[in-house]
């Protein structure tokens, strides 16, 4: 009696393929949203460099403030005029405004916006999330932080928006 050999499986029939390609499906819906958010990581991460920034720059503006005497107005570092506080009972860094701050910081107007100083104080705004109220609480532009020309100090560091 010659009966036939069963042969030998060379590959994976159509159900198994299908059922790993809806293993992978399941998995794939359950991991991207836990990686689709990188927007919001990149705009703190941006916001985190602009305050690196305004505090190197107040420091490095102050300390050659004080190296050329402490009477200017004005210092320069790396060829850019800095306005410095120096008004009656300012300590020499920064004023809170472009010229100031974001000349020593050297703060790009496209990427980050610098408020109006109220009584020595500014806020800077990541420029990219300016106009955005990601967290819907009504009020835009909370991804930013504070400047106090006074003390050459950054605080307020706020995130909701970015």
């Amino acid at each position: 009696m010659t009966g036939m050999a069963p042969r030998a499986q060379k590959g994976f029939t159509l159900i198994e393929l299908v059922m790993v390609i809806v293993i992978l499906g399941i998995l794939a819906a359950f991991a991207l949203p836990r990686f689709a958010d990188f927007g919001s990581e990149a705009s703190t991460a941006a916001l985190d460099g602009g305050i690196g920034a305004v505090k190197s720059g107040a420091s490095i503006a102050h300390a050659r403030w004080l190296a050329d005497g402490t009477n200017a107005n004005s210092v320069t570092l790396d060829g850019v005029a800095v306005s410095i506080d120096n008004s009656a009972g300012g300590n020499g860094f920064p004023t809170a405004d472009a010229a100031g701050i974001g000349a020593a910081a050297q703060l790009d107007a496209n990427d980050y916006t610098i408020g109006a100083a109220a009584a020595g104080v500014t806020t800077i705004t990541l420029a990219a999330r300016a106009a955005s109220d990601g967290d819907g609480d009504g009020t835009a532009g909370e991804c930013s932080f504070q400047y106090d020309q006074a003390t050459g100090t950054v605080s307020n560091r706020n995130t909701d928006d970015c």
